[in-house]
């Protein structure tokens, strides 16, 4: 029935200090879990946007060997940059999920490109890394963007193995409405099936739809498997994006259950307006969640641990 969390703080802030860094540290994603100095440490994946606006992922080493996580080392490099000129991710790229499946690690991201008579167009991408080397996108498209059952656009995919096969939990856009002089996306949450992870069977239903007519928009979701059923956490936004939280028996149909998220805004500071992009991992017999505050991760990525 959810948790409790205890705040620990802020982890990492902006920026990280090369040219592609100029601002926002957002979207926390857990990678692998291996050594690390003072016990194991984790890859940390994290979106963060040049002065042109441009989302690139870069990658930290978290070490978990203490009281709470820190940062142990950045990449000097990034982990994958905006796309080609013209492609589906030339305006930036955002970490969603990582899996692991034998040499491989797949790494799926959210691309995104400018429109014009709506702001942005979003789209599912994934890049592949071998035996450790570097990430490398497995085609210039995404590997699942605008289709007839998702017509308007794709993101924040929630991958995982199961069986012979994949599952996805992903954001679909139900459409777009104006809102004064502005126009303003709808998005809910969706599922798909694969059978190689890069193929995807959608049905157009949500999974996880809006609980009143103030909400328009979900993050990102976390998706751990709980006994005999699945948990989730996510962002929800109205006003400003707060934390949710539901669970599901098979996957497909979700109760919302957002009383037990576990986590509010603070009374103050870093992430007193706003609670977003929950990433929720378990590591020593206890549950971790790293989330952004204020401004969709311009003041950094925090962390806390369930009771």
């Amino acid at each position: 029935m959810g948790a409790v969390w205890h705040k620990q703080g802020l982890l990492l802030t902006a920026p990280l200090g090369p040219p592609w860094s100029a601002s926002h540290v957002a979207l926390p994603t857990i990678g692998e879990i291996g050594a690390g100095e003072r016990g194991e440490a984790a890859d940390m994946y994290v979106a963060t946007r040049d002065s042109r606006g441009r989302s690139w992922i870069a990658r930290a080493r978290l070490d978990l060997g203490g009281e709470r996580p820190c940062v142990a080392a950045l990449d000097p490099e990034p982990v994958l940059a905006p796309g080609a000129l013209g492609a589906f991710d030339d305006a930036g790229v955002t970490p969603s999920c990582v899996v692991r499946d034998g040499d491989e690690t797949r790494l799926y991201y959210t691309g995104w490109s400018l429109g014009s008579s709506v702001p942005f167009y979003l789209a599912i991408g994934l890049a592949l890394s071998r035996a450790g080397g570097p990430f490398e996108r497995v085609s210039q498209a995404p590997v699942l963007g605008r289709t007839a059952t998702d017509p308007f656009m794709t993101a924040s995919p929630e991958v995982h193995r199961d069986g012979d096969g994949w599952r996805m939990w992903y954001v679909s856009c139900a459409g777009w409405e104006r809102a004064g002089d502005d126009v303003r996306h709808r998005y809910h949450l969706r599922h798909g099936t694969s059978r190689d992870g890069i193929d995807w069977q959608t049905t157009g239903e949500a999974c996880l739809d809006f609980a009143d007519e103030r909400e328009y928009a979900f993050s990102r979701p976390t998706v751990l498997r709980s006994g005999e059923g699945y948990e989730m956490w996510f962002s929800v936004r109205g006003e400003a994006y707060r934390l949710g939280y539901a669970r599901s028996s098979d996957g497909l149909t979700w109760d919302r259950r957002d009383a037990a998220a576990g986590l509010a805004p603070s009374a103050a500071g870093w992430d007193a307006e706003m609670v977003a992009y929950p990433h929720v991992f378990e590591h020593g017999g206890r549950r971790h969640m790293l989330y952004n505050g204020n401004g969709y991760g311009a003041t950094g990525v925090g962390s806390a641990v369930a009771a």
